[in-house]
């Protein structure tokens, strides 16, 4: 039984929702740090403070995965999900920028975060739901249309309410401008409204439609199968990981004596206690399976991490230096500009202030060339191969940010995001066309949440080390951190051909 195909409406509504998501995080993006640095932030701080965002994703996103994928009500599989994270989202966007100090924005930035990924997580999931493998490309398309278009609007909700409206975008020492605090009252009510729409106007298939389909999906599964392995395999492979948790306990343990023994940054600190967190949860799960508990959900989920598809694990290489690339952009982009081009580090300054909404522009435009590129992509991909197609477009995002050291005009700047821009709109839609492929629908929630670690890990990597090389090697100039990104997209592009996609002729 195969599905069937979907109207461009029905995909449209179904997809809507995305832009309430992305209007929620262009506004994060665009005016986190700026109201970190509006509150007393240090440009070393950026990095840490920003942990809250990515690491919120690593926790929440496999969690709502996994629940999602076994969840079946009146409002279907994944919508309850999608509700509930806007009710959520939309307060968090209008409670942040009124935050009286840096910690409590830190915290709502936590908040903020979380809530919008359980909006976000299930809707990659829902195209792998309900689109067969011909649709999924136009699917994932759509959903960076609406991923561009939102965050078209949104980055630039500050410049435009500022010089279309005359609302202040200066206040006093320690105050959020006016500006910022009515775009995320914006934002809330956006966010709700698109994806109450998806909620409203799509349908979801039951359990047992999608397990009649599975035939169709011809997916590459790894070595485990849960209710298939015996107990002796569920106790061998427990002391493998028991035995990987050890080693890993052991490389986090020493990370952190030579952090804390060279009196190196704090936010190294984070690489250290991740690894450490890593292999305390390998050791729980294996001693638990080597105990015969295997059929516990915390073990599932460990041992599908561990037996995850191959073209999974290829990919991740490709995500790694791709959002390596994005968050490095995104926490310092504000600082180049400002400082590097307009001249200015203090916040409270004309100068300052028209600088940061500049970078909202130029978030704003790249968004632009997402939406507007992002139906051609599929029809190059046709053509060329999606690897081929994510390759050159990652090539151009990293010559985009390579390029913002070349420019004193700021307009020019804009050129440079039109490489980012066209980079985005692959980075959305590429990986999850390929990845969708060759997973299994009953676990399609859940490894579309794991596959978030591969966009999470580079992130908290970026957070760890990025504030610790602008200050000791490249003596507190943020435009450094933004090559630095550019480099790791063009080594991103280099290793999209080592990903087998099975439907890709390129192969």
């Amino acid at each position: 039984m195969k599905k069937p195909q979907l109207s461009f409406w029905q995909i449209w509504n179904m997809s809507f929702g995305f832009l309430g998501i992305q209007f929620g995080f262009a506004l994060q993006n665009a005016n986190v740090s700026r109201i970190f640095e509006t509150l007393g932030a240090s440009v070393d701080d950026i990095p840490i403070l920003w942990v809250a965002a990515p690491l919120t994703g690593l926790i929440i996103q496999p969690i709502i995965g996994y629940f999602s994928d076994r969840t079946w009500n009146k409002l279907g599989r994944r919508r309850p999900y999608f509700l509930v994270g806007a009710v959520l989202a939309s307060m968090a966007l209008i409670i942040m920028p009124n935050s009286p100090s840096l910690w409590f924005a830190a915290g709502m930035l936590w908040i903020m975060d979380a809530s919008i990924n359980i909006s976000m997580e299930p809707f990659r999931a829902f195209v792998g739901d309900m689109l067969n493998s011909k649709q999924r490309n136009k699917g994932f398309a759509m959903q960076s249309f609406f991923i561009g278009l939102g965050a078209v609007i949104a980055s630039s909700l500050p410049y435009i309410l500022t010089n279309w409206f005359g609302v202040s975008h200066t206040a006093p020492e320690g105050i959020i401008p006016d500006s910022v605090k009515w775009s995320f009252y914006a934002g809330g009510a956006v966010f709700f409204l698109s994806v109450l729409w998806t909620v409203i106007r799509s349908k979801e298939y039951s359990p047992e439609e999608l397990e009649a389909f599975e035939e169709e999906d011809n997916v590459e599964v790894g070595q485990y199968h849960g209710e298939l392995n015996s107990d002796d395999e569920f106790k061998a492979n427990g002391k493998r990981l028991v035995n990987k948790g050890a080693l890993l306990i052991l490389i986090g343990a020493l990370l952190s004596i030579w952090f804390f023994s060279s009196d190196l940054e704090k936010e190294l600190y984070i690489l250290s206690f991740g690894v450490l967190s890593a292999g305390v949860l390998a050791i729980i799960s294996g001693m638990m399976q080597r105990k015969g508990r295997s059929t516990l959900g915390f073990v599932s989920i460990v041992n599908d991490i561990q037996f995850m598809p191959k073209t999974m694990k290829q990919l991740a290489i490709v995500q790694f230096f791709s959002w390596f690339a994005l968050f490095a952009m995104w926490i310092y982009t504000t600082r180049a500009v400002t400082s590097t081009i307009y001249g200015s580090t203090d916040t409270s300054s004309e100068l300052y202030n028209t600088g940061a909404d500049w970078v909202g522009v130029m978030f704003s435009f790249y968004s632009v060339i997402t939406f507007l590129i992002a139906f051609l992509l599929p029809v190059l991909a046709n053509k060329i191969g999606r690897k081929a197609t994510h390759a050159i477009s990652l090539i151009l995002g990293g010559l985009g940010l390579i390029s913002y050291y070349f420019i004193s005009d700021p307009m020019y700047l804009l050129l440079s995001m039109t490489g980012v821009g066209i980079a985005w709109a692959s980075i959305l839609s590429m990986p999850y066309a390929i990845l969708t492929d060759s997973l299994p629908s009953n676990k399609m929630g859940y490894y579309m949440g794991v596959f978030n670690f591969f966009i999470v890990i580079p992130q908290l990597v970026a957070a760890s080390i990025l504030g610790f090389l602008v200050v000791n090697f490249f003596e507190g100039d943020a435009i450094y951190a933004i090559i630095t990104g550019g480099v790791s997209m063009i080594i991103a592009a280099f290793s999209v051909f080592f990903v087998k996609d099975k439907n890709d002729f390129s192969n």
